[in-house]
């Protein structure tokens, strides 16, 4: 894995030398793990942490940190960072950019120091004539022919027939799987931010517009969406009464100190008119003594009451921050929620487009052309790359080097080629 670590007096930079694959002159390196540029569908492990000056102690990120994806449009999207641009950026410039996100928009006295590691290379895919055509993880040195080995090899001649009707059902079943998923992913990530912006509905998306599936789903996510809103609202409103019944004893308190307080000055005005009496042997010094009892006992009623009105306005001061953790505790969650949809939403989207392909590569004419021939037929190999956000297809051998993100096609030459 690729690490790097943000600037700081509390941090250092972690290099790694990544294996070089040997190429020709029209295929670019994967370069060491510094100059390893990102892109859409790569995975990112980002810690966080942040030194506190003034505490001189060390603060984990925990609602932060976790597994992020570059998204189709190459961003990668963290809380309280929001959308950032990661395609074509190396670990450590996205690690520098966190940084200096949370510093800005949190207005932190000290930066964050942010780690990125690569978690995950971006897959790829392979398709045509190949015994198990479809999306794998990325190694390292991954050629043209070791990825046909991952793939389980060469299809045999005997196979063309059953396995291309095989292909073409599977490849359409495996569609619809992943282009429903897609849709509802859709429709999940508004609702999530009609969530995250307080709204009591949402509209369905125009990219899935006219969607037969789309009434049902609607339902589904409003249903959440409902439920969410009413789960937090219950609670703010439980939290209001309790406010509302503390501040009522409060209320209740004070008058019973102001009573109290009549009580004792006049318990005081008592006790001065006896004191002279009694020094004059007109009164008994008992009854000095219990009128001094008494004042002293009003007074520590006071006092008691005086010490449940502080705790009834912690009580409050309590609930007040329970309900801004309640507040803060779903926007984290729908944060989180969001993210892992943008994660997800561009897989689906991935496989969608892959299972196109072997849909098209399942009912090419040259494939199908190629069941009748006894004899082991020629291949064709190509690359379709995606460069600086424009594809193209690279005419390919068996030792060409394989990319992060790069699909393999696999072709049966035209039979008069043959």
């Amino acid at each position: 894995m690729f690490e790097a670590f943000g600037s700081g007096p509390f941090s250092g930079r972690s290099r790694l030398v990544a294996t070089c694959l040997a190429m020709s002159l029209a295929f670019p390196q994967l370069a060491a793990a510094d100059d390893y540029r990102l892109g859409s569908q790569d995975k990112l492990t980002i810690r966080i942490a942040e030194w506190q000056t003034v505490e001189s102690a060390f603060r984990d990120w925990s609602s932060v940190n976790g597994q992020y994806t570059v998204g189709p449009a190459g961003t990668l999207s963290v809380p309280f960072v929001g959308e950032l641009p990661a395609a074509g950026k190396t670990t450590a410039e996205i690690a520098a950019a966190i940084g200096e996100a949370l510093q800005h928009k949190l207005a932190l006295s000290d930066k964050p120091e942010a780690s990125v590691e690569m978690a995950q290379f971006r897959p790829f895919y392979i398709s045509g004539e190949v015994q198990n055509p479809g999306q794998f993880p990325f190694v390292p040195d991954l050629t043209v022919l070791k990825a046909i080995s991952v793939a389980g090899g060469i299809r045999r001649n005997a196979d063309y027939g059953p396995q291309l009707g095989k292909d073409l059902v599977t490849a359409k079943g495996n569609f619809d799987i992943s282009d429903d998923l897609r849709v509802r992913l859709i429709v999940k990530r508004a609702r999530i931010d009609a969530d995250m912006a307080g709204k009591t509905s949402f509209e369905a998306p125009k990219e899935v517009e006219g969607d037969p599936r789309l009434p049902t789903i609607v339902n589904d996510e409003m249903t959440i969406l409902t439920a969410d809103q009413k789960a937090l609202k219950l609670k703010l409103e439980a939290l209001d009464d309790l406010k509302g019944v503390l501040q009522a004893e409060i209320e209740s308190l004070q008058k019973k100190i102001v009573n109290q307080q009549k009580q004792v000055d006049l318990a005081q005005q008592q006790l001065t008119s006896i004191g002279p009496l009694a020094q004059k042997g007109l009164v008994a010094n008992s009854r000095l003594l219990d009128s001094q009892q008494s004042v002293t006992d009003l007074q520590g009623k006071i006092l008691d009451y005086e010490t449940a009105i502080l705790t009834a306005k912690q009580a409050i001061s309590k609930a007040t921050q329970d309900a801004i953790d309640a507040q803060n505790t779903l926007s984290s969650k729908l944060a989180v929620d969001r993210q892992q949809t943008e994660a997800d939403l561009n897989e689906a989207a991935l496989k969608v487009n892959m299972q196109k392909g072997l849909i098209t590569q399942a009912t090419d004419p040259a494939t199908t052309a190629a069941i009748t021939n006894d004899q082991q037929p020629s291949l064709l190999y190509s690359l379709v790359r995606n460069v600086d956000g424009k594809t193209s297809e690279i005419a390919a051998k068996e030792d060409t080097p394989v990319l992060p993100g790069d699909v393999i096609k696999i072709k049966l030459a035209p039979l008069a080629s043959q």
